[in-house]
């Protein structure tokens, strides 16, 4: 496969347009997402319907990640993004015709959340694809910090936003905006010119071999597996803790809902500053694999100091900090982990690399939920965090060493 190349000069103005659409997309996405959610709160008032409903949200990325990154490879990148986008739109607007027609099953609500998920399943990976082929290789860290500190700001707004317009607004023109709102993004996408690849005439397609090029590419480099491989076991410890910290807080701090609004705010303020200095530092890093795991050593160390400070109001403002420097280390963790497979990646391959990763990042949530859940109930919250950053914190070393040795 070849690419169509063509000046860089004017890379940024494209990349910030994609990106100010995104920005739009992910908002009114997450706004509608947690719309969604709380209607079925409200509705049902059932801790079953809700597992529900996140399992169907979740499942798509499992199931799916991998054959979707052979069709993003295949198709061009902004075809993939804009169908994406107007296919989760469209299911949206189907759903806001059920209320219209009267009280739609909660069941249905589930269905869409699975269906909504798919198109993410798409749009990720070719998203990220996409990137390579636009920004010159020596502005990727940048252009990776961009993103995470919009997706970071969205994960902020969105629930907010949505908590507004679900008090003053009826369901079905809620779920009307999130149409309107993909429209935006595509239409930024669609006025930039995104380099395509350019396939042989001779090249045949052979699913299945393309599908097992994906796991290969992280198999021959043996960097990037041991990474993969440590990250997958950290992430097994640290994915559940999201839904352990409403314990941490209420029973540990003795803090009410605004203790923990503080909580989840600063952590997403720490990721903004990771992604900045990040961003800030761009050409200036050289090795990326490096600073990768020492985020994921940092994270590891947070989780430790959350299992140990003590049950105070100088505790709980501890742990503020503490989820400030957390937040901080996931995107210096992140951020240098794709630029790394964006740059060592060919591009004809990396809808099915970051397919694979995504998979296998997403199945360490409930394998993580399988031993957090016991282990808590047992023996407490605090006692997961602390066993959890001591066994991520052995992993991460463990790690730097295979990759210090080349093994």
């Amino acid at each position: 496969m070849e690419i169509i190349t063509e000046s860089n000069k004017h890379w940024k103005r494209r990349f910030y347009i994609i990106a100010a659409g995104q920005a739009v997309s992910y908002i009114g996405s997450s706004a509608v997402q947690f719309a969604l959610i709380w209607w079925l709160t409200k509705e049902t008032g059932s801790a079953l319907m809700l597992s529900l409903a996140g399992l169907f949200a979740f499942l798509p990325q499992t199931l799916l990640g991998p054959f979707a990154g052979v069709w993003v490879d295949r198709l061009k990148r902004k075809t993939v993004m804009v169908s994406a986008d107007l296919f989760t739109g469209f299911i949206a607007l189907v759903f806001a015709g059920a209320f219209f027609i009267g009280s739609p099953p909660y069941w249905l609500a589930c269905v869409v959340l699975g269906l909504r998920a798919i198109g993410g399943v798409f749009h990720g990976p070719a998203l990220q694809a996409a990137i390579t082929l636009l920004v010159p290789k020596e502005e990727l860290i940048k252009a990776n910090s961009i993103n995470q500190f919009i997706f970071v700001g969205t994960f902020m707004l969105g629930p907010i936003l949505g908590a507004a317009m679900s008090t003053a607004l009826p369901m079905e023109y809620i779920l009307i905006s999130d149409m309107a709102l993909a429209l935006i993004a595509c239409l930024a996408i669609a006025v930039v010119k995104i380099p395509e690849l350019v396939k042989k005439e001779h090249e045949e397609k052979h699913f299945f071999r393309e599908l097992k090029e994906g796991a290969y590419i992280y198999l021959e480099d043996k960097k990037l597996l041991f990474l993969t491989v440590s990250s997958m076991i950290v992430m097994v410890f640290i994915m559940p803790s999201s839904s352990l910290y409403p314990l941490l807080v209420s029973e540990h701090f003795g803090g009410n809902e605004w203790h923990l609004s503080i909580v989840q705010i600063v952590y997403g303020a720490g990721m903004m500053a990771g992604a900045g200095v990040t961003g800030a530092l761009g050409k200036k890093i050289t090795n990326k694999i490096a600073l990768s795991m020492f985020g994921l050593f940092l994270f590891s160390i947070t989780m430790f100091l959350l299992g140990i400070l003590p049950p105070t109001q100088i505790g709980f403002w501890l742990c503020v900090g503490v989820c400030v420097i957390m937040g901080a280390a996931n995107n210096v963790y992140n951020i240098p982990y794709m630029t790394y497979m964006q740059e060592t990646i060919s591009p004809e391959k990396q809808g099915r690399a970051f397919s694979l990763l995504n998979c296998l990042m997403s199945l360490t949530m409930p394998l993580g939920l399988l031993i957090a859940g016991p282990v808590a109930e047992v023996w407490g919250v605090l006692f997961f965090f602390m066993v959890s950053g001591g066994i991520s914190f052995a992993v991460t070393i463990v790690c730097m060493v295979m990759i210090k040795r080349n093994i």
